[in-house]
């Protein structure tokens, strides 16, 4: 008998936040832009087709605002509730939440990957501690979902946590490489398990905005 499982991780629509520039911890995010919604309108459409072809087994969002906002539309269209892991947040942020990321970067001298063992504000985690939270997550979501369809809406630094997870990169990764992740787009990674249960991670997508329309892709 042959399985796959299959991880699709789809990140938030635009926010405010975003399109101003802040820092969108649970202070500074106050939720999806009217574009945003649009581009999560779109997303839900595509997820919903697929949900028909091969159903989602669970569905996962993360606690803050732009991503419940995403959710509940995308929940709508696949009629699948999805269950809030609060582990899945993006960074905690400290003192830099709700402040201009220009300003947070300039102080630091860079974005949070660029030294991820220090904090890049007061009261905040490191990006090698966030990397440890979100993939110790995203492992246990793997672990209980053996062969099923997992859907996660969720950060852009969701996306790279799982990307670290699955490429089994080293912890100081981010100092060479990142992943673009634009608004609503979409990546999967499928394992497939062959009668020989042999199973290989396999990146399928990454930052897939086909679903989206001519002057919804992010700028």
């Amino acid at each position: 008998m042959t399985s796959t499982t299959e991880l699709v991780i789809a990140r938030h629509g635009e926010a405010a936040c975003n399109l101003a520039g802040i820092v969108g911890g649970e202070h500074g995010c106050t939720g999806l832009t009217d574009r945003g919604r649009q581009q999560v309108a779109q997303l839900a459409a595509r997820l919903a087709a697929e949900h028909t072809a091969r159903p989602y087994a669970v569905f996962y969002s993360t606690p803050r605002l732009r991503v419940v906002q995403s959710a509940e539309i995308i929940a709508q269209a696949l009629h699948l509730p999805p269950t809030v892991e609060p582990e899945l947040r993006g960074p905690d942020h400290g003192d830099a939440d709700g402040r201009p990321w220009a300003d947070v970067k300039t102080a630091f001298q860079g974005p949070p990957q660029h030294v991820p063992d220090i904090p890049y504000a007061n009261g905040s985690e490191t990006w090698s501690q966030y990397l440890r939270r979100a993939t110790k997550t995203l492992r246990g979501i793997l672990a209980r979902h053996y062969g099923e369809r997992i859907l996660v809406v969720a950060h852009g630094e969701t996306i790279e946590a799982a990307n670290n997870l699955l490429l089994a990169l080293p912890q100081d990764a981010c100092l060479r490489l990142g992943f673009v992740t634009d608004h609503a787009s979409v990546t999967r990674w499928q394992r497939p398990t062959n009668r020989f249960g042999r199973t290989i991670w396999q990146l399928a997508a990454h930052n897939d905005t086909r679903h989206l329309e001519p002057g919804d892709e992010q700028l």
